[in-house]
């Protein structure tokens, strides 16, 4: 039987590489991997080079998991941010379409306000009032207007094989004996490789549209990091602060939304995908050797 091809952008990431482990075992595709540093490179920022690679490869889907995630970065450098997180899903969505092709674009909590007082469905109102939030909301709304089928995954705090929140903190705690983390902002951690099985599951099926996709639970910035902390060993203290606190020791560029707790809702109407508590997830990680 021949093998369904998904092409991967951004694979050098934390979840393109969640991606490539969790269909590893799955005869049924081929993954074409891509990333600015990968041995394939694809500019998803150039509409005439996506167009031209998808029709040569005639993709069963395509999975983008390649975004500019340096938050405060994009504060002074919103060009940029707006041709990865925007024109980057476009020029993909409109190449799955002209392909006949699924396309599977991972969005961000940071589409909304950061306001809310209830965990947020895919039905409350957005509103980023970060650079990375508004392209990441216009990334979205081109997906919709282009792509003839596709899934949308909002997730939050994510990590995986790659730069994270998790191996910062582990290797803070061995330069000190106490680190200062904010404990007012509210969300949860979500390990790629539960997105990835997310993305599995949803792959091969006709269930379209937009999702969030976190672990279940929540806890805030100091409660992961205690318990990072603890499966990692180490005795080192953490210290609650407010945001307010923490941006006067250290300002940052972007305001980073102080609720953050997504539902899961449309996964749990249509029956499909679960994900695994944060609790559970973040063991896992440990336990895969915080791959």
């Amino acid at each position: 039987m021949e093998k369904k091809r998904l092409i991967v952008t951004g694979c050098n990431g934390q979840l393109g590489r969640a991606v490539n482990r969790e269909f590893d075992s799955d005869s049924r595709y081929e993954l074409i991997n891509t990333d600015v540093t990968a041995e394939i490179k694809l500019d998803i920022t150039d509409v005439d080079q996506v167009m031209s690679f998808v029709r040569e490869k005639k993709p069963y889907a395509v999975i983008n998991c390649a975004a500019y995630t340096a938050v405060d970065k994009q504060e002074n450098d919103a060009d940029l941010s707006m041709k990865i997180n925007a024109i980057g899903p476009r020029n993909l969505a409109l190449a799955a379409s002209d392909s006949g092709a699924k396309l599977v674009h991972i969005s961000t909590d940071y589409v909304f306000p950061g306001v809310s007082d209830h965990p947020l469905t895919e039905f409350d109102p957005t509103g980023p009032s970060s650079v990375y939030g508004k392209t990441k909301l216009a990334g979205e709304e081109f997906v919709k207007q282009f792509a003839d089928r596709f899934n949308i995954i909002r997730t939050a705090w994510l990590y995986g094989d790659g730069h994270n929140f998790a191996k910062t903190m582990l290797k803070l705690a061995d330069a000190h004996d106490e680190l200062t983390v904010v404990d007012d902002q509210l969300g949860t951690p979500t390990s790629a490789k539960e997105l990835a099985r997310c993305i599995h599951e949803l792959l091969p099926g006709d269930n379209y549209g937009l999702f969030h996709g976190t672990c279940e639970g929540d806890t805030n910035w100091a409660e992961f990091a205690e318990a990072v902390l603890k499966l990692g060993g180490k005795t080192t203290k953490v210290k609650h602060v407010s945001t307010e606190e923490y941006a006067r020791m250290n300002p940052q560029s972007a305001p980073r939304p102080a609720y953050s707790i997504l539902d899961n809702y449309m996964l749990r109407l249509t029956g499909s995908y679960r994900f695994a508590d944060w609790h559970d997830a973040v063991e896992e990680y440990f336990k895969d050797g915080l791959k």
